[in-house]
C-alpha cells in the first residue's frame, strides 16, 4: 500500500505467535536454481553499478541538481529537473543498487550528461505506497503521496465496504483519503438514496466528500482546488470514470503520456507508475496497479485503527485481547449499542475482518 508504514500496536506485538510448520527440505537441484537466480541477480546489480560509476566519472556531467522521478524504465529512471533554467525538462538516468529501488515521485539528487545523467542520492520518502509483487513480498511503487482519491460512482453500485477498504488502508499508512462521487448526472431513482446516505455518513464522519461529473462539469473546480499543490492518486474499482476525470483534468494527458513514451525508445508505459502534473498545480501519479490499491497484508489492530469513530473505544474493553465479536465488558459492542457506531459500518468492520482471514 502508500510508505506501507509498518507500526504495530503494543496489542498486537504481545500477541502469541503461531506454530511454524517445519520448512521442506530442498532438493539438490531446487537448491541450484535458487544459486543461480540469486548470483544473476547479483550480476545484473554489479553491471548496473559499473555503468553508474562509468558515467560519474565522466568529466562531462553537470552539477549536481534536484530532481524528481517521472517514472521508471528498467535499470533506468526518468529524472525531471525541479530547479534552475532546466527546471521542467525530462531525461533518462542510472543509479547506483546502493541507493536502493527508485519509484515514481521520489525526489533525488541527479546529475545532467549526454546522453544519460547520473541519480547520486535519494531524499527521505514522507509516504510511499506498497503492493504484493507475486512472490508475496511488498514492494514499493510510488513515493511522497499526499492524497488518496477515492472514486466511486453511482454505476457500477457504490458499497460502503469497499469504501472503507480504501479508508482503512490510506489510515494504515497516513494518507489522507478524499471521497469522489463522481458520474452525479447518472444519479437516478434507483441510485439516489444509496448515494445520498453514503454522502452524508462519510461527511458526518469528518472525511471530504466531492460530488463531481465529467459530463456536466459539476465540482470539477473544487475537486481541482483539493488537487493543487499536492500529490494524489486515483483509487477505485473499475467502471467509476477514474480515466475520465484524468481526462477531464488533464485533456492532454493522453498526449504526455504518448510523447514520453516515444521519447524513451518505445518502452511501454502501462506497467510502470507515471507522474503528470496538473495544469493548475499540483500532480498526479497514475498506473494500474496503483488503482487498484487496497488491503495487503494488513493486521486486525490496523483494520480497527481505520475506523475512525471507534478510536475514542480503542483499549477500554475489559478484556486486553478481546475481538470485539462477543465479550462481555467491549467497549466497542457497548457503543454500537448506544449509537455511537453505526450498525453498516461494524458491519462493513467485520466483513473486511473475514475477507482479510480468507486470504
Amino acid at each position: 500500500m502508500f510508505a506501507r508504514l509498518n507500526h504495530k500496536s503494543p496489542a498486537s506485538q504481545s500477541r502469541p505467535e503461531k506454530p511454524r510448520m517445519s520448512k521442506r527440505k530442498l532438493t539438490r537441484r531446487q537448491q541450484w536454481r535458487i544459486d543461480k537466480i540469486q548470483e544473476e541477480r547479483s550480476a545484473r546489480a554489479a553491471k548496473r553499478d559499473q555503468v553508474a560509476d562509468e558515467h560519474l566519472n565522466d568529466t562531462e556531467l553537470g552539477p549536481e541538481q534536484l530532481g524528481l522521478i517521472i517514472t521508471h524504465f528498467g535499470t533506468q529512471v526518468v529524472v525531471e529537473s525541479t530547479e534552475g533554467e532546466n527546471a521542467g525538462q525530462h531525461q533518462r538516468c542510472h543509479f547506483r543498487s546502493n541507493l536502493g529501488s527508485l519509484v515514481t515521485g521520489d525526489r533525488v539528487v541527479w546529475r545532467a550528461g549526454n546522453p544519460t545523467g547520473v541519480v547520486v542520492a535519494v531524499m527521505p520518502r514522507e509516504s510511499a505506497l506498497q503492493r504484493p509483487d507475486p512472490h508475496g513480498d511488498m514492494k514499493t511503487v510510488a513515493a511522497n503521496i499526499d492524497r488518496i482519491m477515492i472514486v466511486v460512482a453511482p454505476y457500477p453500485e457504490p458499497h460502503a465496504n469497499l469504501i472503507d477498504r480504501y479508508l482503512v488502508a490510506a489510515n494504515a499508512i497516513e494518507i489522507e483519503p478524499v471521497l469522489v462521487i463522481n458520474k452525479i448526472d447518472r444519479i437516478d431513482d434507483v441510485t439516489r438514496e444509496k448515494v445520498s446516505y453514503l454522502e452524508n455518513t462519510y461527511r458526518a464522519l469528518g472525511y471530504t466528500v466531492l460530488m463531481v461529473s465529467t459530463k456536466t462539469d459539476h465540482g470539477l473546480d473544487e475537486l481541482r482546488e483539493y488537487l493543487k499543490d499536492y500529490t494524489s492518486v486515483f483509487v477505485g474499482q473499475s467502471g467509476v470514470g477514474k480515466s475520465s476525470l484524468i481526462n477531464a483534468l488533464m485533456p492532454e494527458s493522453n498526449l504526455r503520456v504518448g510523447d514520453l513514451s516515444e521519447r524513451q525508445q518505445g518502452t511501454h508505459t502501462t506497467t510502470s507508475a507515471l507522474l503528470l502534473h496538473f495544469p493548475d498545480g499540483g500532480h498526479l501519479i497514475d498506473s494500474p496497479g496503483i488503482r487498484e490499491f487496497g488491503l495487503w497484508h494488513m493486521e486486525e489492530d490496523e483494520v480497527l485503527e481505520g475506523f475512525i469513530e471507534f478510536k475514542p473505544f480503542i483499549g477500554h474493553c475489559k478484556f486486553r485481547d478481546c475481538s470485539h465479536r462477543h465479550e462481555p465488558g467491549c467497549a466497542i459492542l457497548k457503543a454500537l449499542d448506544n449509537g455511537e457506531i453505526s450498525e453498516t459500518r461494524m458491519s462493513s468492520y467485520r466483513y473486511i475482518l473475514r475477507t482479510l482471514n480468507e486470504n
